[in-house]
This record gives structure tokens, C-alpha cells and sequence, in this order.
């Protein structure tokens, strides 16, 4: 099988209080969170030249970005061709969630998984997020 996923793109989560939690991963864990989450970045193990980043961001509890799903967190993979992606999972029966949307620093798009859990899934533009600044937003539409 083809490879699909290429990594983790990052982790969203609602919070009551967004802020509140944000600052105690700040203060407890040093995660270096802006208010729009924090980025990870990295290096990619077989071309260290090529970097990318890992997303970790909290949103309001009634979020609606996470819907159809009533879940806490949704997942973020990094994909290489998003729309070939899409394709096959539509095919394989896969429910898709809205309309790929496209930005300067990638493409996303959403599926359900069998659980019921809604997974973003991401064809970044790495070069265009290294010139984004550390406070911007860090995924698409909803952050």
C-alpha cells in the first residue's frame, strides 16, 4: 500500500478555558504557546534539510471546527497529495467532511474516522510556514 500519511501535523483540543490551559502548559511544561497554540518544529530524519512543524493549539469548548465530531481532540496528519488522498477515501467509502480548502501554507481537508472522531488531514507548504511568524495561526480556517 501506498503511503498516505507522512507524519503528524498536530493536535487540537477543546478547553473551557483556553487561556487558563495555555498558560498552565507555558508555566508546568514549557511549551512555548502563543494564542494560537505553538509550533513544533523538526527536521525531516531522511532529508535533514527539509523542515516542518508539528501543531499543538487548544480551542473555546463550543468550537464548532471539530463538528460532526463530539470528541475533545482531533488529530492533524500531514499527507503528501491531499487530493489524490481524498479521492481514494471517497472511494474506499470514507465519509468526507466539507470541501478541501486550500492556503498559502498548504491544503486541508477532513474525514470521520469509525468512531466518530473528525481527522484533519494536511498537504503543508513547509517553506511558506518558515516565513510565517511564531503568533500566527497555526491550521486552517478555524484557528
Amino acid at each position: 500500500m501506498e503511503q498516505r500519511v507522512t507524519g503528524l501535523g498536530g493536535i487540537f483540543f477543546r478547553s473551557p478555558d483556553p487561556e487558563a490551559t495555555n498558560e498552565w502548559y507555558r508555566r508546568h511544561l514549557g511549551i512555548p504557546v502563543t494564542p494560537h497554540g505553538a509550533n513544533f518544529e523538526w527536521r525531516d530524519a531522511k532529508d535533514p534539510t527539509q523542515t516542518g512543524i508539528t501543531v499543538w493549539s487548544t480551542f473555546k469548548q463550543e468550537t464548532k471546527y471539530f463538528d460532526p465530531s463530539t470528541s475533545e481532540f482531533m488529530i492533524n496528519y500531514r499527507v503528501a497529495d491531499l487530493e489524490g488522498l481524498l479521492a481514494m477515501l471517497r472511494a474506499e467509502g470514507v465519509t468526507i467532511v466539507g470541501e478541501m480548502q486550500s492556503y498559502d501554507y498548504g491544503k486541508f481537508g477532513w474525514i470521520v474516522d469509525p468512531e466518530g472522531r473528525k481527522i484533519e488531514l494536511w498537504e503543508p507548504i513547509d517553506e511558506a510556514l518558515a516565513e510565517t511568524p511564531a503568533d500566527a495561526p497555526p491550521s486552517g480556517p478555524a484557528a
